[in-house]
């Protein structure tokens, strides 16, 4: 169980073991080196498992900078299928979806169509502003964070009830630079949304990529996750690398913060089925 008692963890490098879920390709335009320099990173580490989780496209027009075509999907395709079979570690296909008001239409439909083996779910915009982009930093110099976070997390809710997802990526993604609510506000705002992916059978994705950003904090925050292990809601593992030295970057880190919060297990996925497992050591 995911609460069961943990054992000690000991001297090995255990990270070795746990997938990474979370890959970029340069498709996205924000992100250098080939999927091949990608898997030879892993492999190089041990990992026993990658997936590749580019931005999805959509029709809308919506953020153009920051990820593939419709046009380029069928290269995307290709380039994670010219990788899968032969040696380890294991290659997975997947998407990011940024969860925007409308984005239901197209992607009910076009996510069942591509036979992914993974869909994270993310937000990065709140009424047209990227938060968490450094361009934009200057703006929350202006706004209210608490009122912010809460406005984050009234999109969390419609993004978890669309369905759409099987884990939501950096689940407090608006602390990138450091601007939190209390922590009695965050624990009113997220309660509800943890509610809802654990009703929905979704998980929570470790994102480390935090530890690289100014707030140094991998997502989701340790009060955070030990509410999500009391809702019995799974976690996976992500680097949300965009480059190929980040693959597997401070997993060491989020195998630590899994343990503390009471977490034995882990999820693996393919063909978006999820299949619980021990976290190494336990």
């Amino acid at each position: 169980m995911l609460n069961s008692k943990l054992q000690t963890l000991g001297t090995p490098n255990f990270q070795l073991m746990l997938p990474d879920y979370h890959i970029h390709t340069p498709l996205c335009n924000h992100a250098t080196g080939d999927p091949e320099e990608y898997r030879g990173a892993a492999g190089k580490m041990g990992i026993p498992q990658i997936c590749f989780t580019d931005h999805a496209p959509n029709p809308d027009g919506y953020d153009p900078a920051h990820r593939m075509t419709l046009g380029d999907f069928p290269s995307y395709r290709e380039m994670i299928e010219a990788l899968r079979g032969g040696r380890s570690p294991e290659v997975l296909m997947g998407v990011e979806v940024d969860y925007y008001e409308g984005c239901e239409r197209f992607m009910a439909k076009w996510l069942p169509a591509q036979d992914f083996d993974f869909v994270i779910g993310s937000v990065h915009f709140i009424e047209g502003w990227g938060f968490d982009n450094p361009e934009e930093r200057h703006i929350w110099d202006s706004s209210d964070i608490t009122a912010t976070w809460r406005k984050y997390f009234k999109l969390m809710l419609r993004f978890v009830a669309s369905g759409l997802f099987d884990a939501v990526g950096h689940l407090d993604l608006p602390k990138k630079f450091g601007h939190r609510p209390r922590e009695k506000d965050l624990k009113e705002m997220v309660r509800p949304v943890l509610d809802l992916i654990a009703e929905n059978g979704m998980g929570v994705e470790l994102n480390t990529s935090g530890l690289r950003k100014p707030v140094k904090e991998i997502y989701p925050s340790p009060l955070i996750l030990s509410m999500a292990l009391e809702r019995n809601i799974p976690i996976c593992f992500g680097s949300d690398a965009h480059s190929p030295e980040d693959v597997g970057k401070s997993f060491a880190s989020a195998l630590e913060l899994a343990r503390d919060a009471g977490y034995t297990e882990y999820f693996r996925i393919r063909q978006r089925q999820k299949e619980l497992t021990p976290l190494p050591g336990v």
